[in-house]
């Protein structure tokens, strides 16, 4: 049974190092999984007043309610000042509000990290994972994917070129789509 699955990239940049591995992800994973990038750049930054208001911003509706029709969600981070990119944290804060209303609960979640540096975004990925747990979503325990000197991994046209990387994805992936048929809501 197909699984549809929101696959949030952490990074901004247009040359995301990030969202080259979500797409090598996307290339190896099982064809049950159908992944939808959901872009968070364009949304504003969280205010409460404007919840209690009702007058959130339209982008704020829309990142809601597409996530709202997912059966899983796909973090691909990286780690600034070891932690998840601000951009991040502010999706994760519209996602989870208003109170009661959550589009986080109860959604698989999975969570890879790639870096320039040599431990691969560890501390960006945790922190991820750190906060979809208290937010109540299963988030997948193992395996756990830290792609270190990522750069390195991509060649000049963008994909990943090292074998032992595809095998660790296409694993993760396999994986990812057994914890969501365990865990995600059922029909």
């Amino acid at each position: 049974m197909t699984k549809k699955i929101a696959l949030i990239v952490g990074s901004l940049r247009k040359d995301s190092l990030n969202r080259k591995f979500a797409n090598a992800l996307v290339e190896v994973a099982p064809a049950e999984l159908q992944f939808e990038f959901v872009e968070i750049g364009d949304l504003p930054l969280y205010n409460q007043d404007l919840d209690d208001a009702h007058t959130p911003p339209a982008a704020w509706t829309a990142f809601r309610d597409k996530l709202r029709n997912v059966d899983g969600i796909v973090f691909a981070t990286p780690e600034y000042n070891r932690s998840m990119p601000g951009a991040l944290k502010n999706a994760i804060d519209v996602g989870s509000r208003p109170w009661g209303h959550s589009i986080w609960n109860a959604k698989p979640v999975g969570v890879i990290s790639a870096s320039i540096g040599a431990v691969g975004g560890f501390a960006g990925n945790h922190n991820v994972r750190q906060t979809m747990v208290t937010l109540n979503a299963p988030v997948m325990p193992g395996p756990e994917v830290y792609i270190g000197n990522g750069s390195a991994l991509i060649g000049e046209d963008g994909k990943v070129n090292n074998d032992k990387t595809k095998e660790v994805l296409t694993a993760w992936a396999a994986s990812y789509a057994k914890w969501v048929e365990a865990n995600g809501r059922k029909a």
